[in-house]
């Protein structure tokens, strides 16, 4: 299998190979994980050609007799080789029962350097967090940006490149498929049901599918709008579809958990807090949303918002939606000290557009980086220290 390399995860890990800390690979499944698992696997051989790799994939029928925490500790002394590093390497790990108790008594052993994958938000989280407190390091893989999607499949960064992206998103495995659209979707579709079966319905025990897909249809319709349990409720049951608040409430955070879709919070500028209600929801992946209810140029918006989101994530940053008095701003991105604020426009076709995306901007009263986004044609340059970039250029930042 031919490895193309996504070193921007590389770099982020790299500094705790070899170290006694637990390295935990999330994202949704599919996404890139296991491939990412085989990169660092060949970084460690290249270090270290003395190495014993033991891999465990949960995927997989040769590993089905590793069902819980023991029979994961007795495979893999019984692989162990004396004086030598054993990197152990463990994919789809929430399979395992308990498998924390095992990891962690990996962990106080020097010669273990563990690294394992998972597709759910809450692996460790809550008693797993709690026992493995300091002892492992988390990195969100997401499925491929931009400038990864143009290296996967040889194409320089144009306007129908961006459009291919747009449409079929981002997930690895469509190198195969040579952009085709029927092959494409059907491959999309097949693993968005494959995942919300896995990771969504089996782990939650949730009953009722068909409602399940009519939320997602929802919320795959309404990217970028602000909702919450009772309004979502509300449309359902003018739709004649009985969904109480308290099962929209749960089957959006089984979804969320399975990294299908991101909740995104309000947050207060000028008062600079969190608000609990009226959320906005991005899918990890455009391609799946797009499998889910259909790609439609009516919808650009939408889908460039969602883009845009993603592509904040995956620098790292924590985002919420600005409440500046009466007016949004779409993106409050912050990590480390550092702010970012920014507006999404498919098109500024007029100066009343133009004035809202800037003004609302302009408005915020401090100095951090500000800017609009959108697709016009000569997007650039800057307005009262509002930079205005086209989506070309805002993805290769």
């Amino acid at each position: 299998m031919k490895l193309f390399p996504r070193q921007s995860y590389i770099k982020k890990i790299h500094p705790y190979f070899g170290k006694n800390i637990i390295k935990v690979l999330i994202g949704q499944r599919r996404c890139g994980k296991s491939y990412l698992m085989m990169l660092i696997k060949n970084e460690i051989e290249k270090r270290d050609p003395t190495s014993n790799i033991i891999y465990i994939n949960k995927e997989k029928i040769a590993f089905d007799h590793i069902k819980n925490y023991k029979d994961l500790h007795e495979y893999v002394l019984q692989q162990t080789i004396i004086g030598v590093r054993n990197v152990v390497m463990i994919d789809e790990i929430q399979e395992i029962e308990s498998f924390e108790k095992s990891v962690r008594d990996l962990n106080e052993d020097d010669q273990y350097d563990v690294f394992c994958t998972g597709s759910n938000a809450t692996l460790l989280s809550g008693e797993l967090a709690t026992l493995l407190a300091g002892r492992y390091i988390e990195l969100h893989v997401h499925s491929l940006s931009y400038d990864e999607f143009l290296f996967f499949h040889g194409l320089e960064s144009s306007m129908e490149s961006l459009k291919k992206y747009l449409q079929f998103g981002g997930m690895p495995y469509l190198i195969n498929f040579n952009f085709e659209t029927e092959v494409v979707f059907g491959y999309l579709k097949t693993l968005h049901d494959s995942v919300v079966l896995k990771d969504v319905v089996g782990p939650n025990n949730l009953r009722d599918i068909n409602l399940l897909e009519r939320l997602l249809l929802f919320l795959a319709d309404n990217i970028g709008s602000l909702m919450t349990a009772s309004n979502i409720s509300a449309f359902l049951k003018s739709q004649k579809i009985n969904m109480s608040v308290n099962t929209i409430m749960n089957y959006l955070k089984a979804l969320e958990n399975a990294f299908i879709i991101h909740r995104v919070s309000r947050y207060d500028i000028i008062g600079k807090k969190r608000f609990e209600v009226n959320d906005k929801y991005y899918f990890e992946d455009i391609g799946i949303r797009n499998a889910i209810v259909g790609f439609q140029q009516q919808d650009i918006g939408k889908i460039l918002e969602n883009i845009v989101y993603k592509h904040i994530k995956t620098k790292g940053y924590n985002i919420y939606v600005g409440k500046l008095k009466n007016l949004e701003i779409d993106f409050v991105a912050k990590k480390a000290g550092e702010t970012l604020y920014v507006q999404v426009a498919y098109l500024l076709p007029t100066p009343e557009v133009r004035e809202r995306e800037f003004g609302n901007l302009l408005k915020i009263p401090d100095n951090y980086r500000k800017i609009v986004v959108s697709m016009d044609e000569f997007a650039q340059g800057n307005e009262k220290g509002i930079e205005h970039l086209h989506i070309l250029d805002f993805l290769k930042w």
